[in-house]
């Protein structure tokens, strides 16, 4: 957006506000008080010489009951960053792990035709050889232990940095393509339907690492594998990833539209319609959409209510730390802060935090630093530092990149009380913890 426009859209903002406001009845002070923010700073959003950011946009919008009408003129334009883009960009790329003595490791991209050029022996400086790959397939006991090995993974995937689990992820990824190339059916279905959920969760920890490029690539690659083996429901799964992209990006329009399309089919099992249901209601809340929130929140209330937990023959798709119902009443928490209720989101986040395992850091985490930015554009100011000091135990540890979405918000959302003691006190670590290099 070029400066003019910037100027323009500010001082549409500002207007539009004013002209609420004033039909509401309310006065300035009355509006700064019920959204937290000085008096000073919204008179200078009325009248265009500051711009609104998109958190005091939406608790206006609440306040004021303005149905997403003022979030929609300060929301960007959700064409400048669409995941289908960055996804034709990989279409002729692999993903090489390189490895330092030191013990450190990256992801570099690599055109197909450069892997086959070099040669597999070339870059990993020794041939390891198939010759035990058809072997190892054909034994009852080789699909149960990489079973085992990611319900390990992802165990470990809630205590530590992407950068931790990311090797082991890709590194077993890569020998489960291979073993079910060895493999005859229907133990080759087996090992490719497990491939994908490996590569599937390695899109999530590249998101967690930053890299959402990368996450659609890893997704695009675990649906290859479940349609090679017959497997729908993570080719449909793959949209409610693409979608937790779009909703990072703050595109309202892209998440609905993505979670809606993985709710089209009713054959699709009732956890995954359940868990696009949730989808749909973040992308709602994005717009400040009320009644639309509600209804795709009850929705999947219904759906992950119905649907138990387990998913035969492989682990389960999507998150498994929180069961159905707790996952839907977080998401709601989630939802309420983006409607422009920050008192309601922690009320709700203080219930369903207190029900998610110690060992869940990262979902503690996630949710943590959701809750506490509740309490501070709730104006609960001491409170919610001594929330954040919690949640910055695991964020520290988790390496999220994600999750420092909500605490760059939480320290812009503070730093309107910066003089005060306890946001001093807490400023230093939650900033040094914005600045760690992500996984």
């Amino acid at each position: 957006m070029t400066e003019g426009a910037g100027a323009q859209a500010a001082a549409s903002f500002g207007a539009e506000l004013r002209r609420r406001r004033i039909a509401a009845g309310l006065s300035l002070a009355a509006l700064a008080q019920r959204v937290h923010y000085s008096k000073g700073h919204l008179g200078k959003i009325e009248t265009g010489d500051k711009p609104a950011g998109i958190d005091l946009a939406r608790y206006c919008d609440a306040a004021l009951d303005a149905g997403g009408q003022l979030v929609a003129l300060v929301t960007r334009d959700p064409s400048a960053a669409q995941p289908g883009e960055a996804a034709v960009e990989h279409d002729a790329e692999v993903w090489v792990m390189s490895m330092d003595p030191d013990g450190s490791s990256r992801l570099v991209p690599m055109r197909r035709r450069e892997l086959l050029t070099l040669g597999a022996g070339s870059l990993l400086g020794l041939s390891l050889g198939a010759q035990g790959m058809p072997a190892a397939a054909q034994q009852e006991a080789t699909v149960p232990a990489f079973h085992a090995l990611f319900e390990q993974t992802r165990k470990l995937g809630q205590i530590t940095s992407p950068s931790v689990v990311l090797p082991t992820v890709i590194a077993q990824t890569h020998t489960l393509r291979g073993l079910a190339a060895s493999a005859s059916s229907p133990t080759q279905a087996e090992l490719l339907k497990l491939g994908a959920r490996y590569a599937e969760y390695a899109g999530w920890m590249t998101q967690e690492a930053g890299d959402d490029r990368g996450a659609l690539w890893w997704t695009r690659s675990a649906v290859e594998m479940a349609t090679a083996a017959g497997d729908t429901e993570l080719t449909t799964y793959a949209l409610i990833r693409q979608a937790l992209v779009t909703l990072y990006r703050e595109d309202a329009a892209g998440t609905v539209e993505l979670a809606r399309q993985a709710q089209a089919d009713p054959r699709t099992p009732a956890r995954i319609r359940g868990l696009a249901a949730s989808r749909e209601a973040q992308g709602h809340a994005l717009a400040c959409d009320y009644d639309e929130c509600r209804r795709a929140l009850d929705r999947a209330a219904t759906l992950l209510a119905d649907s138990g937990e387990s998913a035969p023959g492989g682990p389960v798709i999507g998150p498994a730390t929180v069961p159905g119902p707790g996952l839907t009443a977080a998401v709601e928490g989630w939802c309420l802060h983006d409607l422009g209720r920050p008192q309601e989101a922690g009320e709700v986040l203080d219930r369903q935090l207190a029900h998610i395992p110690g060992t869940a850091r990262r979902v503690h985490a996630r949710f943590g630093a959701r809750r506490a930015l509740a309490y501070a554009a709730a104006g609960e100011v001491d409170h919610a530092c001594t929330l954040t000091r919690q949640v910055l135990d695991g964020a520290e540890v988790v390496d999220s990149a994600t999750i420092r979405v909500d605490l760059r918000r939480l320290a812009r959302t503070l730093s309107r009380w910066h003089n005060h003691q306890p946001v001093r006190e807490l400023y230093p670590r939650l900033t040094a913890a914005l600045r760690t290099p992500l996984g």
